[in-house]
């Protein structure tokens, strides 16, 4: 019986401690944290998990230099705090990173201010990371060649830490933490009807992949369903003081710009940052931040003309970048929060509404909604929601050790030792990793040792599955056995970053992506 079977074996007809709706990062950091907490805990996601929001991020994890902007000290003081814990925490899969910020006629303050703001930052920091230091236009030309110095009065270094993998897989890992701890959950599964009863909640699902009706029992509900929040809390009748309004930010992978793994951040012409993100041997460009009130509207031509013309006109290229160009696409919905006081205003400065999320609890209905929320923050929001059940009555124990984070030190360094001799001491083709062993300890933590065994007894497993990508034949058996993956796309854009870094054409003329897909043995694709 698969993982997912299992799951959905014991969804159907369970009575649970708390349902959580949604499983992006905050649905699936809650059922993590509330596991590690012996609570008894299912997740249910219409789709598959980090399919929405948590797949479009720019795979920052940061403290957000850009809100000292609008003076919300006390949000980047937090946020800092949160990224120095989870770089401590993911020594491999959060790693420091420099940021280089030229500043131009666009920028909205000279360099000096910014200057003086990335000490402060890096201050409000704790001093975690490596100091910032002030940059000249000749000292920028220097470091970067690429980039176009014309205009420039000067720019800053400054430290922040970025996720090596997707973000979705980040998510992941915490589905996978929560099923490690005993609680339940299962993905492309679609909440039809929820009821509050006396004491409890009664849930009807379908599993959208077979047709299968299900039905489970929760003394608590919590929301975790990000830009789908307030319709879901209207229809079962809930009023709320906060609301989401919609920011969409779109991101565009094409071809390595620069050779360092710096990124170089820009003011745009409506004087907003921007960035140019490594991602294996691919460049992201991204993001904007656009009014919408479709949290799934699509990526524009005008978007895309935009966030091209503005890194055109900022770097010095050999030919301009073009549509053509283009690998791929990402495009989010950020659900930001605000209060849910009937004002619809229009005319306010979209880029001033804060990112921070908001908790609400309603004890009547036992339900418990987050608004907002960024994967920098997620350990508080687990955290928090973990405090807001228990003051619902749930028994809420002590965490366990090790309910987020990777494995020990130790661990690491046994692993490495013993793939030292073998084809896993190779370095890898497309990332900056000291070799493939390194690459597979952040993707798989200990299920790396099942990798390496493996790979011992037939090293033709160590080739790769794709040309230019790291994915490993021997990785394929623990995609498939331990990942829930339903759709291959689950596979090529969520457990891996595959459909970011490869154009469709290239994915589909892979006869080792066709024999990934046989074993992962996955169901129909829908019509």
């Amino acid at each position: 019986m698969s993982l997912r079977s299992e799951n959905l074996d014991r969804l159907d007809g369970g009575e649970f401690d708390v349902a959580i709706v949604g499983g992006g990062i905050n649905g699936a950091v809650v059922a993590a944290a509330l596991a590690s907490r012996g609570v008894k805990v299912a997740l249910v996601e219409r789709s598959d998990f980090a399919s929405a929001t948590s797949q479009e991020s720019s795979n920052l994890v940061w403290g957000g230099f850009k809100y000292l902007e609008n003076y919300e000290i006390p949000l980047v003081f937090g946020l800092c705090g949160s990224r120095n814990r989870m770089m401590k925490a993911y020594p491999s899969r959060i790693t420091e990173v420099r940021f280089l910020a030229t500043l131009d006629k666009s920028s909205p303050f000279p360099p000096w201010l910014a200057a003086l703001g990335s000490l402060a930052y890096w201050g409000i920091g704790r001093f975690a990371t490596k100091p910032p230091s002030f940059l000249r236009p000749k000292r920028i030309k220097a470091m970067e060649p690429l980039v176009n110095v014309e205009t420039a009065r000067g720019g800053i270094e400054y430290a922040d830490a970025y996720l090596k993998d997707n973000d979705s897989r980040f998510v992941w890992g915490f589905v996978r933490s929560a099923l490690d701890l005993g609680g339940t959950a299962v993905n492309y599964v679609n909440l039809d009807q929820a009821r509050r009863e006396t004491d409890h909640w009664e849930l009807d699902l379908t599993d959208t992949t077979s047709g299968r009706s299900l039905s489970m029992r929760a003394k608590v509900v919590v929301n975790a369903a990000g830009p789908f929040v307030d319709g879901l809390n209207a229809s079962w009748g809930a009023a709320t003081e906060h609301r989401i309004v919609f920011s969409k930010g779109i991101h565009l992978v094409v071809p390595r710009i620069n050779a360092s793994e710096k990124i170089l951040a820009f003011f745009d012409d409506t004087q907003r940052l921007f960035y140019v993100i490594p991602m294996a041997h691919r460049s992201v460009i991204g993001t904007t931040d656009t009014r919408t009130d479709d949290p799934r509207e699509p990526v524009t031509d005008e978007d895309r003309e935009f966030l091209l013309e503005q890194i055109n006109a900022r770097l010095d290229l050999d030919q301009p970048l073009t549509t053509g160009d283009i690998i791929s696409e990402r495009n989010g919905v950020r659900p930001l929060v605000v209060t849910n006081d009937g004002d619809d205003r229009t005319d306010i400065d979209w880029t001033t509404l804060s990112r921070k999320h908001e908790v609400e609890v309603d004890e009547a209905r036992s339900l418990v909604t987050i608004f907002g929320g960024k994967l920098t923050d997620c350990l508080n929001v687990g955290e928090e929601i973990a405090d807001a059940v228990a003051d619902l009555g749930i028994t809420v124990g002590r965490a366990v050790d090790g309910w987020y984070g990777e494995p020990p030190r130790d661990e690491r360094e046994a692993f490495m030792s013993a793939a030292a001799a073998g084809p896993l001491a190779a370095a890898p083709d497309i990332e900056r990793e000291p070799s493939l062993a390194a690459v597979l300890w952040r993707r798989h933590g200990r299920d790396a040792f099942e990798v390496l065994a493996a790979v011992n007894e037939d090293p033709s497993l160590a080739e790769p599955v794709l040309a230019e990508s790291d994915l490993l034949k021997a990785e394929l058996p623990l995609y498939a056995r331990n990942e829930m993956i339903v759709r291959f796309d689950d596979f090529l854009r969520r457990r891996t970053k595959l459909a970011m870094v490869h154009n469709a054409d290239t994915l589909g003329a892979s006869d080792g992506l066709a024999e990934a897909r046989k074993m992962l043995d996955l169901a129909p694709e829908p019509a």
